[in-house]
């Protein structure tokens, strides 16, 4: 069994060796390694691999907000990137639905937080959240033209702000009314 930081960091594999192939056998040494109790399926569609994780150690994966489940995904594409570069495909990680349930829950308080910036008038703010967090949230929340947002702060996580439209004088980007 090749080390991990190996298939990483290690040389090109020898033989024409498949992507499905590679990342099957990186997610067996991880297992074996990790003594986790999980089984995987992958699904590959065009440019997108899938993998979902079932078993007894699940709740390993998606327990501190998906930490886990986040790190194998960030590794598996980096060796992705170093033992095929040739290789345009987005792998991505599930276990039990987890991705899209913590996605609704996203869209579920961007709405309550929408529903309370219109009602009050005012710019509210949600919590500070990852890059992919927030085009999920911007994306809902572009869906509703009496609504704006936006990142503010600085670093990879960032907070956003729900600021309602005005209807004749409109708020800019910042936030600060445009008359003067």
């Amino acid at each position: 069994m090749t080390s991990l930081l190996g298939k990483l960091f290690g040389g090109k594999k020898k033989g024409g060796s498949d992507l499905e192939t590679l990342i099957d056998d990186v997610l067996k040494d991880l297992m074996d390694l990790t003594h986790l109790k999980l089984s995987f399926d992958l699904d590959r569609k065009e440019d997108e691999i899938t993998v979902n994780f079932f078993g007894e150690d699940e709740e390993f994966l998606t327990s501190k907000e998906g930490q886990l489940l986040d790190s194998m995904q960030l590794y598996i594409r980096r060796v992705v990137q170093h033992q095929m570069p040739d290789e345009k495909v987005h792998v991505n990680l599930d276990c039990a639905n987890f991705r899209k349930d913590a996605e609704q829950a996203l869209i579920e308080l961007a709405d309550k937080l929408k529903e309370i910036a219109l009602s009050k008038g005012k710019p509210v703010y949600f919590r500070a959240l990852p890059p992919k967090d927030r085009k999920v949230v911007h994306q809902y929340l572009a869906e509703d033209g009496r609504v704006k947002s936006r990142s503010v702060g600085d670093g990879h996580f960032k907070k956003i702000k729900i600021f309602p439209l005005k209807e004749k004088n409109a708020e800019t980007h910042d936030g600060a009314s445009e008359s003067r």
